[in-house]
Protein backbone atom coordinates (compact mmCIF):
# COMPACT_ATOMS: atom_id res chain seq x y z
CA UNK A 1 0.00 0.00 0.00
CA UNK A 2 1.62 3.31 -1.07
CA UNK A 3 0.03 5.57 1.61
CA UNK A 4 -2.87 5.96 4.04
CA UNK A 5 -6.37 5.95 2.63
CA UNK A 6 -5.52 3.85 -0.41
CA UNK A 7 -6.39 0.17 -0.86
CA UNK A 8 -5.59 -2.32 -3.63
CA UNK A 9 -8.00 -2.28 -6.55
CA UNK A 10 -10.27 -5.24 -7.38
CA UNK A 11 -11.16 -6.70 -10.75
CA UNK A 12 -14.17 -4.36 -10.87
CA UNK A 13 -12.01 -1.25 -10.58
CA UNK A 14 -11.41 -0.30 -14.19
CA UNK A 15 -12.09 2.76 -16.35
CA UNK A 16 -13.07 2.16 -19.98
CA UNK A 17 -11.43 -1.25 -19.75
CA UNK A 18 -8.19 -0.04 -18.15
CA UNK A 19 -7.60 -1.65 -14.72
CA UNK A 20 -6.49 0.44 -11.75
CA UNK A 21 -3.83 -0.47 -9.20
CA UNK A 22 -5.32 1.35 -6.22
CA UNK A 23 -8.61 2.81 -5.01
CA UNK A 24 -9.38 5.54 -2.47
CA UNK A 25 -12.75 6.72 -1.18
CA UNK A 26 -12.34 9.92 0.85
CA UNK A 27 -15.23 11.22 2.97
CA UNK A 28 -14.23 14.89 3.04
CA UNK A 29 -12.38 17.54 1.08
CA UNK A 30 -9.47 17.35 3.54
CA UNK A 31 -9.20 13.58 3.12
CA UNK A 32 -9.33 13.92 -0.66
CA UNK A 33 -6.61 16.58 -0.58
CA UNK A 34 -4.38 14.35 1.53
CA UNK A 35 -4.87 11.46 -0.88
CA UNK A 36 -4.01 13.64 -3.88
CA UNK A 37 -0.89 14.88 -2.10
CA UNK A 38 0.07 11.26 -1.56
CA UNK A 39 -0.64 10.45 -5.19
CA UNK A 40 1.63 13.30 -6.26
CA UNK A 41 4.40 12.13 -3.92
CA UNK A 42 4.20 8.61 -5.38
CA UNK A 43 3.79 9.79 -9.00
CA UNK A 44 0.37 8.18 -9.39
CA UNK A 45 -2.14 9.08 -12.09
CA UNK A 46 -5.73 9.55 -10.93
CA UNK A 47 -9.16 9.07 -12.47
CA UNK A 48 -12.19 10.26 -10.51
CA UNK A 49 -15.21 7.95 -10.31
CA UNK A 50 -18.68 8.68 -9.00
CA UNK A 51 -21.50 6.24 -9.67
CA UNK A 52 -19.68 5.00 -12.78
CA UNK A 53 -22.54 5.82 -15.15
CA UNK A 54 -20.23 7.54 -17.66
CA UNK A 55 -16.91 5.76 -17.21
CA UNK A 56 -17.13 4.36 -20.76
CA UNK A 57 -17.39 7.89 -22.16
CA UNK A 58 -14.42 9.45 -23.95
CA UNK A 59 -11.10 7.68 -24.45
CA UNK A 60 -9.54 5.18 -22.04
CA UNK A 61 -6.83 6.67 -19.79
CA UNK A 62 -3.30 6.16 -21.06
CA UNK A 63 -2.31 5.13 -17.55
CA UNK A 64 -4.38 4.43 -14.46
CA UNK A 65 -2.80 4.06 -11.04
CA UNK A 66 -5.50 5.30 -8.67
CA UNK A 67 -9.29 5.55 -8.84
CA UNK A 68 -10.61 8.23 -6.51
CA UNK A 69 -14.18 7.22 -5.66
CA UNK A 70 -16.40 10.14 -4.61
CA UNK A 71 -19.45 8.27 -3.35
CA UNK A 72 -18.58 8.97 0.30
CA UNK A 73 -18.35 12.66 -0.57
CA UNK A 74 -22.14 12.86 -0.47
CA UNK A 75 -24.88 14.96 1.08
CA UNK A 76 -26.30 18.45 1.05
CA UNK A 77 -24.05 20.86 2.95
CA UNK A 78 -26.46 23.79 2.82
CA UNK A 79 -29.83 24.66 1.32
CA UNK A 80 -30.63 28.35 1.46
CA UNK A 81 -34.21 28.06 0.26
CA UNK A 82 -34.85 31.80 0.53
CA UNK A 83 -31.93 32.51 -1.80
CA UNK A 84 -32.60 29.55 -4.13
CA UNK A 85 -29.07 28.24 -3.50
CA UNK A 86 -27.70 24.85 -2.46
CA UNK A 87 -24.21 23.59 -1.59
CA UNK A 88 -23.86 19.88 -2.28
CA UNK A 89 -21.01 17.37 -2.22
CA UNK A 90 -19.89 15.94 -5.54
CA UNK A 91 -20.70 12.30 -4.81
CA UNK A 92 -24.38 13.01 -4.16
CA UNK A 93 -26.74 11.28 -6.63
CA UNK A 94 -28.93 13.76 -8.49
CA UNK A 95 -31.99 11.80 -7.34
CA UNK A 96 -31.00 12.25 -3.68
CA UNK A 97 -30.54 15.97 -4.22
CA UNK A 98 -33.97 16.19 -5.85
CA UNK A 99 -35.54 14.46 -2.83
CA UNK A 100 -33.78 16.85 -0.45
CA UNK A 101 -34.94 19.98 -2.31
CA UNK A 102 -38.51 18.92 -3.09
CA UNK A 103 -40.02 19.61 0.38
CA UNK A 104 -39.13 23.28 -0.16
CA UNK A 105 -40.76 23.23 -3.60
CA UNK A 106 -37.40 23.67 -5.32
CA UNK A 107 -35.23 21.82 -7.81
CA UNK A 108 -31.84 21.70 -9.45
CA UNK A 109 -33.27 21.97 -12.96
CA UNK A 110 -31.01 19.37 -14.57
CA UNK A 111 -32.39 16.29 -16.27
CA UNK A 112 -30.74 12.97 -15.44
CA UNK A 113 -30.35 10.99 -18.69
CA UNK A 114 -28.46 8.26 -16.79
CA UNK A 115 -30.18 7.06 -13.60
CA UNK A 116 -27.92 7.08 -10.57
CA UNK A 117 -25.57 9.77 -11.88
CA UNK A 118 -23.86 11.94 -9.28
CA UNK A 119 -23.54 15.70 -9.11
CA UNK A 120 -19.79 15.52 -9.74
CA UNK A 121 -20.10 13.27 -12.76
CA UNK A 122 -22.80 15.48 -14.21
CA UNK A 123 -20.56 18.53 -13.87
CA UNK A 124 -17.49 16.68 -15.16
CA UNK A 125 -19.07 16.01 -18.55
CA UNK A 126 -21.71 18.78 -18.47
CA UNK A 127 -24.58 16.40 -19.16
CA UNK A 128 -28.02 17.84 -19.73
CA UNK A 129 -31.42 16.89 -21.05
CA UNK A 130 -34.53 18.36 -22.68
CA UNK A 131 -34.98 21.19 -20.19
CA UNK A 132 -31.64 22.77 -21.05
CA UNK A 133 -33.73 24.90 -23.40
CA UNK A 134 -35.20 26.80 -20.44
CA UNK A 135 -32.75 26.29 -17.59
CA UNK A 136 -29.40 25.70 -19.28
CA UNK A 137 -26.78 23.08 -18.45
CA UNK A 138 -24.71 22.33 -15.37
CA UNK A 139 -22.27 25.03 -16.48
CA UNK A 140 -25.07 27.59 -16.39
CA UNK A 141 -26.42 26.54 -12.98
CA UNK A 142 -23.07 26.16 -11.21
CA UNK A 143 -22.13 29.35 -9.33
CA UNK A 144 -19.35 28.07 -7.07
CA UNK A 145 -17.13 25.08 -6.43
CA UNK A 146 -14.47 23.62 -4.15
CA UNK A 147 -11.69 22.14 -6.25
CA UNK A 148 -8.53 20.16 -5.45
CA UNK A 149 -5.54 20.40 -7.78
CA UNK A 150 -3.27 17.51 -8.64
CA UNK A 151 -0.79 18.58 -5.96
CA UNK A 152 -3.48 18.46 -3.27
CA UNK A 153 -3.99 22.22 -2.96
CA UNK A 154 -7.63 23.15 -2.27
CA UNK A 155 -9.15 26.11 -4.12
CA UNK A 156 -12.58 27.69 -3.84
CA UNK A 157 -14.17 29.61 -6.68
CA UNK A 158 -17.37 31.57 -7.04
CA UNK A 159 -19.69 32.01 -4.10
CA UNK A 160 -23.19 31.60 -2.75
CA UNK A 161 -24.86 34.44 -4.59
CA UNK A 162 -26.14 34.25 -8.15
CA UNK A 163 -24.45 37.48 -9.26
CA UNK A 164 -20.83 37.07 -8.25
CA UNK A 165 -17.94 38.64 -10.13
CA UNK A 166 -15.24 37.94 -7.55
CA UNK A 167 -12.35 36.11 -9.17
CA UNK A 168 -11.98 33.66 -12.06
CA UNK A 169 -14.88 31.26 -12.64
CA UNK A 170 -12.87 28.11 -12.07
CA UNK A 171 -15.94 25.93 -11.59
CA UNK A 172 -17.22 26.64 -15.08
CA UNK A 173 -13.79 25.91 -16.53
CA UNK A 174 -13.79 22.46 -14.93
CA UNK A 175 -17.35 21.79 -16.08
CA UNK A 176 -17.14 19.54 -19.11
CA UNK A 177 -13.41 18.87 -18.71
CA UNK A 178 -13.95 15.13 -18.08
CA UNK A 179 -12.01 15.22 -14.82
CA UNK A 180 -8.73 16.18 -16.50
CA UNK A 181 -8.06 19.41 -14.57
CA UNK A 182 -8.90 18.70 -10.93
CA UNK A 183 -11.30 17.16 -8.46
CA UNK A 184 -14.50 19.04 -7.59
CA UNK A 185 -15.60 18.05 -4.08
CA UNK A 186 -18.44 20.55 -3.53
CA UNK A 187 -20.72 22.45 -5.89
CA UNK A 188 -22.85 25.54 -5.34
CA UNK A 189 -25.91 25.69 -7.59
CA UNK A 190 -28.68 28.15 -8.15
CA UNK A 191 -32.10 26.53 -7.92
CA UNK A 192 -35.54 27.01 -9.45
CA UNK A 193 -39.05 26.49 -8.10
CA UNK A 194 -40.74 23.22 -8.92
CA UNK A 195 -43.45 23.87 -11.51
CA UNK A 196 -47.03 23.62 -10.29
CA UNK A 197 -48.10 22.05 -13.60
CA UNK A 198 -46.40 20.23 -16.46
CA UNK A 199 -47.73 19.14 -19.84
CA UNK A 200 -46.34 17.45 -22.94
CA UNK A 201 -47.82 18.08 -26.38
CA UNK A 202 -46.67 15.56 -29.02
CA UNK A 203 -47.33 14.97 -32.68
CA UNK A 204 -45.93 12.47 -35.17
CA UNK A 205 -44.38 14.23 -38.15
CA UNK A 206 -44.88 13.12 -41.74
CA UNK A 207 -41.16 13.53 -42.36
CA UNK A 208 -38.10 15.66 -41.66
CA UNK A 209 -39.56 18.75 -43.33
CA UNK A 210 -42.75 18.50 -41.29
CA UNK A 211 -40.75 18.13 -38.07
CA UNK A 212 -38.74 21.20 -39.02
CA UNK A 213 -41.91 23.17 -39.70
CA UNK A 214 -43.33 22.28 -36.29
CA UNK A 215 -40.12 23.19 -34.49
CA UNK A 216 -39.86 26.51 -36.31
CA UNK A 217 -43.49 27.32 -35.50
CA UNK A 218 -42.95 26.71 -31.78
CA UNK A 219 -39.68 28.65 -31.71
CA UNK A 220 -41.27 31.60 -33.44
CA UNK A 221 -44.18 31.77 -31.02
CA UNK A 222 -44.74 33.07 -27.50
CA UNK A 223 -45.51 29.63 -26.06
CA UNK A 224 -42.23 29.64 -24.02
CA UNK A 225 -41.55 25.89 -23.84
CA UNK A 226 -39.22 24.36 -21.29
CA UNK A 227 -38.26 21.80 -23.92
CA UNK A 228 -38.73 21.18 -27.62
CA UNK A 229 -37.69 17.65 -28.44
CA UNK A 230 -37.52 15.62 -31.62
CA UNK A 231 -37.30 11.82 -31.58
CA UNK A 232 -36.43 10.05 -34.84
CA UNK A 233 -36.72 6.33 -34.12
CA UNK A 234 -34.90 3.65 -36.14
CA UNK A 235 -38.25 2.55 -37.63
CA UNK A 236 -38.53 5.88 -39.44
CA UNK A 237 -41.08 7.61 -37.23
CA UNK A 238 -40.38 11.18 -36.10
CA UNK A 239 -42.19 12.68 -33.10
CA UNK A 240 -41.98 16.31 -31.98
CA UNK A 241 -42.80 17.06 -28.33
CA UNK A 242 -43.26 20.42 -26.63
CA UNK A 243 -42.65 20.40 -22.85
CA UNK A 244 -44.50 23.11 -20.91
CA UNK A 245 -44.17 24.11 -17.24
CA UNK A 246 -45.77 26.75 -15.06
CA UNK A 247 -48.97 27.50 -13.18
CA UNK A 248 -52.01 25.37 -14.14
CA UNK A 249 -53.95 28.15 -15.89
CA UNK A 250 -50.96 29.29 -17.88
CA UNK A 251 -49.95 25.78 -18.91
CA UNK A 252 -53.51 25.01 -20.05
CA UNK A 253 -53.56 28.09 -22.27
CA UNK A 254 -50.13 27.32 -23.72
CA UNK A 255 -51.18 23.72 -24.42
CA UNK A 256 -53.96 25.08 -26.63
CA UNK A 257 -51.47 27.28 -28.46
CA UNK A 258 -48.94 24.45 -28.84
CA UNK A 259 -51.58 22.17 -30.33
CA UNK A 260 -52.41 24.80 -32.92
CA UNK A 261 -48.76 25.32 -33.75
CA UNK A 262 -48.06 21.61 -34.24
CA UNK A 263 -51.20 21.12 -36.33
CA UNK A 264 -52.94 17.84 -36.96
CA UNK A 265 -54.18 16.02 -33.88
CA UNK A 266 -51.45 16.18 -31.20
CA UNK A 267 -51.63 14.20 -27.98
CA UNK A 268 -51.47 15.92 -24.60
CA UNK A 269 -50.23 14.26 -21.43
CA UNK A 270 -49.17 15.17 -17.94
CA UNK A 271 -46.41 12.58 -18.07
CA UNK A 272 -43.34 12.58 -20.29
CA UNK A 273 -43.35 10.38 -23.42
CA UNK A 274 -41.24 7.22 -23.61
CA UNK A 275 -37.56 7.99 -23.99
CA UNK A 276 -37.88 11.52 -22.62
CA UNK A 277 -34.53 12.69 -21.21
CA UNK A 278 -32.87 9.36 -22.08
CA UNK A 279 -30.09 8.95 -24.60
CA UNK A 280 -30.97 6.92 -27.72
CA UNK A 281 -28.46 4.22 -26.85
CA UNK A 282 -27.87 1.64 -24.14
CA UNK A 283 -24.83 0.14 -22.38
CA UNK A 284 -22.22 -1.01 -24.87
CA UNK A 285 -23.73 0.93 -27.78
CA UNK A 286 -22.33 3.79 -29.82
CA UNK A 287 -23.44 7.26 -28.70
CA UNK A 288 -22.79 10.40 -30.74
CA UNK A 289 -23.48 14.01 -29.76
CA UNK A 290 -24.43 16.32 -32.64
CA UNK A 291 -24.59 20.09 -32.46
CA UNK A 292 -25.58 22.75 -34.92
CA UNK A 293 -27.42 26.02 -35.43
CA UNK A 294 -31.14 25.93 -34.66
CA UNK A 295 -31.99 26.55 -38.29
CA UNK A 296 -29.95 23.48 -39.24
CA UNK A 297 -31.65 20.96 -36.94
CA UNK A 298 -33.78 19.60 -39.82
CA UNK A 299 -30.58 19.09 -41.82
CA UNK A 300 -29.04 17.12 -38.95
CA UNK A 301 -32.18 15.00 -38.75
CA UNK A 302 -32.08 14.42 -42.48
CA UNK A 303 -28.43 13.40 -42.24
CA UNK A 304 -29.34 10.83 -39.59
CA UNK A 305 -32.10 9.39 -41.75
CA UNK A 306 -29.80 9.31 -44.79
CA UNK A 307 -26.99 7.63 -42.83
CA UNK A 308 -29.45 5.02 -41.55
CA UNK A 309 -30.50 4.17 -45.09
CA UNK A 310 -27.08 4.40 -46.71
CA UNK A 311 -25.31 2.17 -44.19
CA UNK A 312 -28.23 -0.09 -43.35
CA UNK A 313 -28.09 0.49 -39.60
CA UNK A 314 -30.86 1.17 -37.03
CA UNK A 315 -29.63 4.66 -36.21
CA UNK A 316 -31.77 6.67 -33.78
CA UNK A 317 -31.65 10.45 -33.29
CA UNK A 318 -33.15 12.25 -30.31
CA UNK A 319 -32.60 15.66 -28.81
CA UNK A 320 -33.41 19.32 -28.55
CA UNK A 321 -34.80 21.10 -31.57
CA UNK A 322 -34.82 24.13 -29.30
CA UNK A 323 -31.07 24.25 -28.60
CA UNK A 324 -29.50 22.44 -31.56
CA UNK A 325 -28.13 19.58 -29.47
CA UNK A 326 -29.05 16.11 -30.74
CA UNK A 327 -27.87 12.61 -29.89
CA UNK A 328 -27.51 9.66 -32.24
CA UNK A 329 -27.30 6.03 -31.17
CA UNK A 330 -26.14 2.88 -32.94
CA UNK A 331 -26.06 -0.71 -31.65
CA UNK A 332 -22.71 -1.75 -30.27
CA UNK A 333 -22.87 -4.80 -32.53
CA UNK A 334 -22.37 -2.67 -35.65
CA UNK A 335 -19.10 -3.26 -37.46
CA UNK A 336 -16.50 -0.57 -36.73
CA UNK A 337 -16.20 0.22 -40.45
CA UNK A 338 -19.95 0.76 -40.67
CA UNK A 339 -19.92 3.06 -37.65
CA UNK A 340 -16.99 4.97 -39.16
CA UNK A 341 -18.91 5.52 -42.38
CA UNK A 342 -22.05 6.72 -40.60
CA UNK A 343 -19.94 8.98 -38.37
CA UNK A 344 -18.26 10.55 -41.40
CA UNK A 345 -21.69 11.42 -42.82
CA UNK A 346 -22.95 12.84 -39.52
CA UNK A 347 -19.75 14.79 -38.90
CA UNK A 348 -19.91 16.38 -42.34
CA UNK A 349 -23.52 17.40 -41.72
CA UNK A 350 -22.69 18.81 -38.28
CA UNK A 351 -19.81 20.83 -39.74
CA UNK A 352 -22.12 22.29 -42.39
CA UNK A 353 -24.55 23.11 -39.58
CA UNK A 354 -21.87 25.08 -37.75
CA UNK A 355 -21.39 22.44 -35.04
CA UNK A 356 -19.60 19.21 -34.22
CA UNK A 357 -20.10 15.47 -33.98
CA UNK A 358 -18.42 13.82 -30.99
CA UNK A 359 -18.45 10.12 -30.16
CA UNK A 360 -19.54 10.05 -26.53
CA UNK A 361 -19.23 6.30 -25.95
CA UNK A 362 -18.45 3.25 -28.03
CA UNK A 363 -17.17 -0.33 -27.74
CA UNK A 364 -13.35 -0.69 -27.77
CA UNK A 365 -13.23 -1.84 -31.39
CA UNK A 366 -15.09 1.27 -32.52
CA UNK A 367 -13.01 3.60 -30.33
CA UNK A 368 -9.88 2.17 -31.94
CA UNK A 369 -11.24 2.78 -35.43
CA UNK A 370 -12.69 6.31 -35.30
CA UNK A 371 -11.65 9.79 -34.23
CA UNK A 372 -13.83 10.32 -31.15
CA UNK A 373 -13.66 14.11 -31.11
CA UNK A 374 -13.16 15.26 -34.68
CA UNK A 375 -11.75 18.73 -35.44
CA UNK A 376 -11.71 20.94 -32.33
CA UNK A 377 -11.10 24.67 -32.40
CA UNK A 378 -8.74 26.09 -29.78
CA UNK A 379 -7.04 22.80 -28.94
CA UNK A 380 -3.74 24.60 -28.33
CA UNK A 381 -5.43 26.77 -25.70
CA UNK A 382 -6.93 23.70 -24.04
CA UNK A 383 -3.47 22.14 -23.84
CA UNK A 384 -2.12 25.29 -22.16
CA UNK A 385 -4.95 25.20 -19.60
CA UNK A 386 -4.11 21.57 -18.84
CA UNK A 387 -0.45 22.47 -18.39
CA UNK A 388 -1.35 25.26 -15.99
CA UNK A 389 -3.80 23.33 -13.82
CA UNK A 390 -2.26 19.86 -13.98
CA UNK A 391 1.36 20.26 -15.13
CA UNK A 392 2.29 16.73 -14.09
CA UNK A 393 -0.57 15.28 -16.14
CA UNK A 394 -1.93 13.25 -13.23
CA UNK A 395 -5.68 13.69 -13.79
CA UNK A 396 -7.24 11.30 -16.32
CA UNK A 397 -4.35 11.35 -18.80
CA UNK A 398 -5.50 10.86 -22.36
CA UNK A 399 -9.23 10.88 -21.61
CA UNK A 400 -10.08 14.21 -23.20
CA UNK A 401 -9.81 15.75 -26.65
CA UNK A 402 -6.36 15.75 -28.24
CA UNK A 403 -5.07 13.24 -25.68
CA UNK A 404 -5.33 15.78 -22.86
Amino acid sequence: MPFEGVVPATDDDAIAGVPARWVAAPASTDEAAAILRGAAAHDLTVVVRGAGTKQDWAAPPRRLDLILDTRRLAGVVEHAAGDLITVVRAGTPLSDLADALAPAGQQLALDAPLPGATVGGTVAVNTSGPRRMRYGTARDLLIGATVIRGDGVVARAGGKVVKNVAGYDLGKLLTGSYGTLGLITECVFRLHPLPAATAYVSRRATGVDDAGRMAAAVLGSQVVPSALEVDAAPDGGIVVTVGLEGVPEGVAARVTTARQLLGGDPTVSGTAPDGWSAYPWGPGDVGIKLTGALSRVPALLAAGVAARQRHGVPLAVRGSAGTGVLYAGLPGSCAPETVAGALDDLRAAATRAGGHAVVVCAPPAVRDRVDLWGPVDGLHLMRRVKEQFDPAGRFAPGRFVGGI
